[in-house]
């Protein structure tokens, strides 16, 4: 079984850095240039499109985790899109692409298909090509439908205490919201989706963002030493879920994350660091949390709010990371450097 999800997790990691990552890298920035530059709106529908694709690129990415057929591959990737929710059907008929889906129920249905695929194995010999496909669609994939309505009111739950908290006194509320979103930003949860749904916004949606700003830089400099400089950015650049994995099999090693998000929270109630409900998921990629942290300021792109953007998105995420990271592996000997390795084969 840990064999089984381990695999399964580096299979959803990879799939969500692939297609989340270009939209990441020019999202925000061809919002800014698209009024004078229109042409380009082509490439930010592309980069949406793509992130649309993320159900589809899981169920591929957790079946060459596998080390499964092309055929059998493929199959899993069909049905994990039957079982995230992505399609909306309309009562005239019209289908949908709406956001990615539920990312969690994303990776259930593909865990469901790679058991009942290598279940069938070779039993349908020379009709596999034939009907191996529509029985994975027809039976894992509509399991996945079925168990839709149920996960994703199960993250709704989270949205709602998530909710609750945004009552509290700032300085707690956004030290709270932070290590919450520094958590779920490691997890197959959507911190899109949660944000989205219950509309945070104002310092808790600050305070979301850069929670997961916390876990992106330091997940991102925790890593360097055990891959490549291009995987170490992807926390920061993409989305630090490249770490699911060894977050499931080692939760310690988001504890400076976590710490350092907790006062990056705390200071956003001090500071009235504020964001949106689109930007509190999204972390520094395609700098969606400090270009909307400069919209929302008053007095807008003053020495002040620059400032503080800085700081609070850059210099402080960088320099806590690396004292509590520092702290974690030598003094306390908890964490090391292997513990951050991505495995992509």
């Amino acid at each position: 079984m840990k064999d089984f999800f381990n695999k399964l997790l580096t299979g959803m990691s990879m799939g969500i850095v692939v297609s989340l990552i270009p939209n990441a890298l020019v999202g925000e920035i061809l919002k800014l240039i698209i009024p004078y530059f229109p042409i380009l709106q082509h490439i930010l529908d592309i980069s949406v499109l793509v992130m649309s694709m993320l159900p589809v690129i899981i169920g591929v990415t957790v079946g060459l985790s596998f080390k499964l057929t092309p055929i059998q591959t493929a199959s899993i990737g069909l049905a994990s899109i039957v079982g995230s929710g992505v399609v909306q059907i309309s009562t005239d008929g019209v289908m949908t692409l709406n956001g990615i889906g539920v990312v969690i129920n994303t990776g259930i249905t593909a865990g469901l298909a790679v058991l009942f695929v290598k279940y069938v194995g070779t039993r349908l010999k020379d009709y596999t090509i034939l009907l191996l496909p529509a029985l994975t669609i027809f039976i894992p994939g509509l399991l996945g439908t079925i168990i839709l309505p149920f996960v994703r009111n199960g993250s709704g739950y989270v949205g709602v205490i998530i909710n609750n908290i945004t009552h509290l006194q700032p300085v707690i509320m956004g030290s709270t919201i932070a290590v919450i979103f520094s958590i779920l930003i490691l997890s197959p949860l959507s911190t899109i989706g949660v944000a989205t749904v219950i509309m945070l916004s104002g310092i808790g949606a600050g305070a979301a963002n850069l929670g997961v700003v916390a876990s992106g830089v330091g997940m991102c400099i925790a890593s360097y030493k055990a891959n490549s400089l291009g995987t170490a950015l992807a926390h920061v650049m993409g989305s630090p879920k490249i770490q699911m994995r060894n977050f499931f099999m080692k939760p310690k090693i988001a504890l400076p994350m976590m710490i350092t998000a907790a006062i990056l929270g705390g200071l956003a109630g001090i500071v009235e660091v504020a964001g949106t409900p689109i930007s509190a998921g999204f972390g520094l990629a395609g700098l969606v949390g400090p270009l909307n942290y400069i919209n929302l300021a008053t007095g807008g792109w003053n020495l002040f709010n620059i400032t503080v953007m800085l700081s609070m998105f850059f210099i402080l995420p960088i320099v806590l990371n690396v004292m509590f990271l520092r702290l974690f592996e030598h003094k306390f000997k908890l964490i090391k450097s292997d513990d951050y390795k991505v495995h992509f084969e």
